[in-house]
């Protein structure tokens, strides 16, 4: 402490600590697990940030992030430093304009691939080919292209607050490929339209939304039919696969688990799906709860 009294220094600050902050999946090694998500980090980290980038990783795993907002052109973030209040992290990146999107979505329809891999949660990487021809980037390609700000002291911008956002938001790109189609100016809808796969029949045909539906009976036994209840469930089983549906939906924005959600799910429903069978069966045999894949 005397030395940094003596040559007018401060000592070293300590972040605050977090309750619900946003930890990243990552515990060690690298962060995101898809092609996008790593390639965004690749740009991140080419810029030549230094220890800030480690700082910042230190910062995505303890949870300092306290909210993250993804919007067109802009992620906005609450950062837990070592003052009361936490930092404005601001970071800006020029959206593609209409008519970029509009050639993008001409080639982009030459291909089922791209729609049906998009529609799926995953982004084919030959993606990067149709920007590049179209003379556009699917990415920001230099640290120009994007303007960043926090409300901390630090003088050098990106700081270690800044580089705990850009981790974090590369794992929200493994989770939905679409954050980053908003990031660069256009929501999923307004994607899927370009590709055709996003009004149906009736959104576009406003006489067919127009058809007034029939009533539903109101007498209970009409409602529900004249049918006896089935003396027999047939064949009761536990389902092939684990978590079927949270694996069609994806995880959790900004998942705050200290466990993977996904591992987490599938444990939950493999224990639900036990107690169904016995109830069903009315007998306590535990089936083989599926494995995650």
């Amino acid at each position: 402490m005397a030395w940094y009294h003596e040559y007018g220094g401060f000592p070293p600050s300590q972040a605050r600590e977090v309750k619900g902050g946003i930890k990243s999946q990552s515990r060690r090694g690298g962060f995101g697990q898809s092609w996008w998500a790593k390639r965004w980090i690749e740009l991140i980290e080419s810029f030549g940030l230094g220890a800030r980038l480690t700082r910042g990783r230190a910062y995505a795993r303890k949870g300092q992030v306290v909210s993250i907002q993804m919007e067109k052109g802009c992620i906005s973030a609450k950062v837990q430093g070592s003052r009361a209040k936490p930092y404005t992290v601001t970071m800006r990146v020029k959206p593609l304009e209409a008519d970029a999107w509009a050639t993008i979505g001409h080639a982009l329809r030459k291909e089922a691939l791209f729609s049906a891999a998009l529609l799926s949660g995953q982004m084919p990487q030959q993606i990067e080919e149709i920007f590049k021809n179209a003379k556009l980037s699917l990415f920001p390609v230099k640290k120009d292209d994007f303007i960043t700000d926090c409300s901390c002291p630090d003088w050098s911008n990106p700081c270690k607050h800044i580089a705990a956002v850009y981790y974090l938001v590369a794992e929200e790109f493994d989770r939905d490929p679409f954050l980053l189609f908003r990031l660069r100016g256009i929501e999923r809808e307004a994607l899927l339209e370009l590709l055709g796969t996003g009004a149906s029949d009736a959104e576009a045909d406003p006489d067919a939304m127009q058809e007034e539906a029939e009533p539903l009976p109101c007498d209970p036994v009409q409602f529900w039919g004249h049918h006896a209840t089935p003396t027999e469930l047939g064949a009761v089983m536990l389902p092939a696969v684990a978590a079927a549906l949270p694996r069609r939906l994806g995880g959790i924005p900004f998942w705050r688990g200290n466990e993977e959600f996904m591992g987490t799910m599938v444990g939950m429903y493999g224990a639900a799906s036990d107690a169904g069978l016995n109830c069903a069966i009315g007998c306590n045999i535990v089936g083989e709860t599926p494995q995650a894949e």
